[in-house]
């Protein structure tokens, strides 16, 4: 994972932690602490209460027979990325969490149940065994240690030459149902893994185990014999997939982010 360094690793990791507490997908051990922090500041509080607006909003679209699976998976993707939400809220004076409530309701009730649906992450993951048709993408001029000079959206892919090992050797692009698709090809001691984004809107998330990992909710499940680990930044989708590489050694490159030094 690899986005734009941000201002404060801590204040981000500050606001996730709010949102997992919201959403339910917060480590269990981590919740007394969290709540502590919610309860001793005025702006955590109202931020938090205005998440749990937003989180019951989707959960009773998901719950209406009329609302089908592509829209759910559409008002799911429209909530920002756990690591960057708060912060727009707190710009916006907490205006996005409230129409996105209102939305969220109103899209229920107007919207035909014959929406069609948005591409799988299997379908993604799949886009892997098509092999590289272009060169690698070469170090980001700006931060070259960290990350590579090729992006989907905001995100950018990671360098994890110095850092893991992984060495970038190749990549495609894609046409995925209206997304456009990116992967990288990694390589490190004769093994392999690919790294695809696909554009905004994210994908439905799928029933695959969770994870929380440095501040991120990491999904992993085995596709077509691949083990994939999927999350969502900045409203894209990630994927990474490989055979012979752990599930562990994977969600760790997943939840990498760019380290102090490079920022």
């Amino acid at each position: 994972m690899a986005s734009r360094p941000q201002n404060s690793r801590a204040r981000t990791r500050e606001l996730a932690e709010l949102s997992a507490l919201a959403d339910g997908t917060l480590d269990p051990a981590r919740r007394p602490e969290v709540e502590a922090r919610i309860a001793a500041s005025p702006e955590l509080s109202a931020l938090y209460e205005r998440e749990r607006r937003v989180v019951g909003a989707l959960h009773q679209a998901r719950a209406r027979d009329r609302a089908p699976e592509g829209l759910r998976a559409r008002l799911e993707s429209a909530r920002p990325a756990r690591t960057v939400a708060v912060r727009r809220r707190l710009n916006a004076g907490g205006a996005v969490a409230g129409a996105l409530a209102a939305a969220v309701l109103a899209l229920v009730f107007v919207l035909p149940s014959g929406a069609p649906g948005a591409p799988s992450v299997s379908e993604a993951a799949a886009l892997a065994l098509r092999g590289p048709a272009q060169p690698a993408p070469a170090p980001d001029p700006t931060h070259p240690q960290a990350t590579l000079h090729q992006s989907v959206g905001e995100v950018y892919f990671p360098n994890w030459t110095s850092s893991f090992g992984w060495r970038a050797v190749g990549a495609r692009t894609d046409r995925l149902r209206g997304h456009r698709a990116v992967t990288v090809y990694y390589e490190w001691q004769g093994r392999r893994i690919a790294y695809t984004i696909v554009s905004a809107p994210a994908l439905a998330l799928p029933a695959a185990h969770r994870t929380w990992l440095g501040g991120t909710a990491l999904r992993t499940l085995t596709s077509d014999g691949r083990l994939v680990v999927t999350w969502r930044e900045s409203g894209e989708t990630c994927v990474l997939s490989a055979t012979g590489v752990s599930a562990a050694e994977l969600q760790k490159l997943a939840a990498w982010s760019v380290p102090a030094g490079a920022r």
